[in-house]
């Protein structure tokens, strides 16, 4: 297709911070946005020209959608594939419904990864007790997960053997799952990329993410790991993206298992790990989803500065039952930080309200600083 150019209206497809940074980054480079959310509160709505307040499966609204913008995009993986689809019978769609229905299903993420020969642990497609019962002896220890719409460690059990997983199995009302096989981590990475109409790609520095209680905690870039490791992910990412013929800002997170990579899912869209491009490089993971869905050629990826990212959850508000305003001056003290919040209608445990960034030229000084702030902050190790 043609390049689409500014004015032109964009769609987005979500109203979280991920759409939020979407919108801020469209803007600067001279498009309007509308969102279409739910949620009258949401984030990415706030800032948007226009913000649709109504389900994703409200087909008056899509075809509105459809009839102002010029291309359409989404920011989290679980708006259903049938929008997409309905969508893009009217005004380009990027990612495409295919693509993201592969990363919005464990199952189907599970079976791409091994039919496409990738990396993967060992895994089993959990549709009732009786797949549990028949499941192979070697997936105990494991970890039970939904095979949809968790994330964030939501709807995933550690399972020491086959009576906890039935137990966990029940816990989720018999909704199909997948059981994977526990890994014994080294640490974690992801890759960030974006790859255009034209196949072409652009991939930032792979990230190392540290989590807690199943939420990214800190990321850092470059990550702590081999050249040859860093670019062998690289690689891995890229040709994921090619199999599934994607357009747009894509992630993938990999375990590293004595010292293999290993692929642990997908992300049709920017990622929580990439916050750090925003303010460490040359254009950040969502003038990338920008550009592509806009048929531009793609920004350059490289990072000017190393980059420690650290998020910020609704715990901060809290001091024990008490709901207060974190001290947000402790963070401004620090002159290499970048804080950015996402202006949630409220806080609640474990809900990412906002992130900080410190950048600079060293990466072991940028982490210290970042664990420094963290600690300041409020942010207690457990």
């Amino acid at each position: 297709m043609s390049a689409i150019l500014p004015p032109a209206t964009l769609g987005m497809l979500g109203g979280g911070q991920l759409g939020r940074f979407f919108v801020a980054a469209a803007h600067e480079m001279g498009y309007k946005v509308w969102v279409l959310d739910p949620d009258p509160h949401s984030p990415a709505g706030l800032i948007a020209d226009r913000h649709l307040a109504a389900a994703y499966e409200d087909f008056a609204a899509l075809d509105e959608l459809a009839q102002g913008c010029a291309a359409i995009t989404t920011e989290f993986e679980n708006v259903p594939a049938g929008t997409l689809d309905y969508l893009a019978k009217f005004v380009p769609v990027r990612p495409s419904a295919a693509a993201v229905s592969v990363c919005q299903n464990r199952i189907a993420e599970k079976t791409f990864l091994r039919d496409n020969g990738l990396p993967h642990g060992a895994f089993a497609a959990i549709h009732s007790e009786q797949d549990l019962r028949a499941a192979n002896a070697g997936l105990f220890p494991g970890i039970l997960k939904v095979a949809r719409f968790g994330y964030d460690g939501k709807g995933q059990a550690v399972v020491a053997d086959r009576d906890a997983a039935i137990a966990a199995f029940q816990k989720f009302g018999g909704e199909t799952c997948v059981l994977e096989q526990k890994l014994t981590l080294d640490y974690e990475v992801s890759v960030v990329l974006a790859r255009d109409e034209n196949g072409a790609v652009q991939t930032f520095p792979v990230a190392e993410n540290s989590h807690r209680q199943g939420i990214l905690d800190v990321s850092l870039a470059p990550a702590r790991a081999s050249s040859c490791l860093r670019d062998n992910a690289a690689e891995l990412a890229e040709k994921i993206a090619g199999r599934l013929g994607y357009i747009g800002t894509l992630a993938v997170e990999f375990f590293v298992v004595r010292g293999q990579l290993v692929v642990n899912e997908m992300a049709p869209r920017p990622h929580n790990s990439g916050h750090y491009t925003v303010d460490a490089c040359v254009a950040s993971q969502y003038e990338q989803q920008v550009r592509a869905l806009c048929g531009l050629p793609l920004g350059a990826a490289c990072a000017h500065s190393a980059a420690a990212m650290v998020n910020l959850l609704g715990d901060l508000w809290y001091d024990g039952e008490h709901y207060r305003e974190p001290d947000w001056a402790k963070l401004y003290a620090f002159p290499s930080l970048k804080l950015h919040l996402y202006a949630k209608h409220h806080a609640r445990p474990g809900r990412k309200m906002g992130h900080f960034t410190v950048i600079g030229d060293d990466a072991a000084e940028v982490h210290a600083t970042a664990l420094a702030a963290r600690a300041a902050i409020g942010i207690r190790d457990e």
